[in-house]
């Protein structure tokens, strides 16, 4: 297992068509689960929930987003449905992190949607300190409430992004990172 500041210094996406199996184990699934839970959360409100996408379940949320789309794009071709209909099947494991807001006098639901940030971002992490490849992504279908209602959300829920997770190619290039001149001042 790599050192943590060097894991979090070279972290990277793997795209998830360059990802094959297998996936985590039900007890790695568990750990990355946990590690996503444990997440800033100013007023405990656990802002944020999980959909675990795995085997068929990520065909069946590919049908409904091809099914969806193709409702709202009647010109498209059987290629682009079916482009629609694999997006969750790359990787073997898909997790949802589903953020939703409550009311309170102290919590601001700016800060409740960063909390969920943060869940997606420490399960993207614990994914890459297990060895596996991970990628937080969204997508147009992760802002269409047809397709969030039939992944199961509620009307107050949202899609903070759908982390896939698989095993990485042995090499992978990392992408030109921001130098910190240009992004860190001092005040």
């Amino acid at each position: 297992m790599p050192d943590a500041i060097d894991l979090l210094k070279t972290r990277r996406s793997v795209k998830p068509r360059e990802m094959s199996g297998p996936g985590p184990s039900p007890a790695e699934l568990e750990t990355i689960l946990t590690i996503g839970a444990r997440v800033p959360d100013h007023g405990k409100l656990a802002p944020w929930r999980f959909i675990v996408f795995e085997g068929d379940a990520r065909v069946r949320a590919g049908e409904i987003i091809a099914k969806v789309f193709a409702r709202k794009n009647p010109n498209a071709s059987p290629a682009e449905i079916e482009v629609e209909k694999r997006r969750l099947t790359d990787a073997p494991l898909v997790i949802g992190v589903v953020s939703f807001t409550r009311p309170h006098p102290k919590v601001p639901p700016w800060e409740q949607e960063l909390s969920a940030g943060a869940s997606s971002m420490n399960i993207v992490t614990a994914a890459t300190a297990l060895g596996y490849g991970a990628c937080w992504l969204t997508g147009w279908f992760a802002f269409d409430r047809d397709v969030l209602e039939g992944l199961g959300l509620k009307a107050d829920e949202k899609l903070a992004g759908l982390i896939h997770i698989g095993t990485a190619p042995k090499t992978s290039e990392d992408r030109p990172r921001p130098a910190l001149s240009d992004i860190v001042t001092r005040f």
